[in-house]
């Protein structure tokens, strides 16, 4: 198994499933349940605040994803889905679908979130050489 990205075209998942009425509805609930009692939504590579408008939200589990003879289901837990701006959501996948340790990872969890830890240390390594300079 792998956790690089299928194209569209042969990944109903993809091609189906996240244009689906289920998933918009789950996606609203996820932003309504982490934007409760004034809590903000932040991307979970840059930290930068946002919301649904400007936040995507990325798969770290499936299992609540299934498709019926009546459509999409969109069961999945809050915590099986981060929120990452759209340029840092596609950092996430271009290293999992170009890395082959973290392609391989058995688990997308895993992959995922050793992926973000990476990019945070290079976001952080580019600061402290930029603010060196200065």
């Amino acid at each position: 198994m792998s956790n690089r990205r299928r194209s569209a075209r042969d990944n109903s998942y993809r091609a189906q499933y996240l244009h689906s009425v289920a998933w918009f509805a789950r996606r609203d609930r996820w932003f309504a349940e982490e934007q409760a009692p004034g809590g903000d939504a932040r991307c979970a590579l840059c930290l930068g605040a946002g919301d649904s408008r400007s936040l995507e939200l990325h798969h770290l589990d499936y299992r609540g994803v299934t498709q019926t003879p009546h459509g999409w289901a969109a069961h999945e837990q809050h915590q099986d889905l981060i929120a990452l701006h759209p340029r840092c959501h596609e950092y996430v996948h271009q290293l999992i679908d170009r890395d082959r340790v973290f392609s391989g990872f058995v688990s997308r969890r895993t992959a995922s979130l050793q992926a973000i830890a990476r990019l945070q240390a290079k976001i952080a390594h580019y600061i402290e050489a930029s603010l060196e300079q200065q």
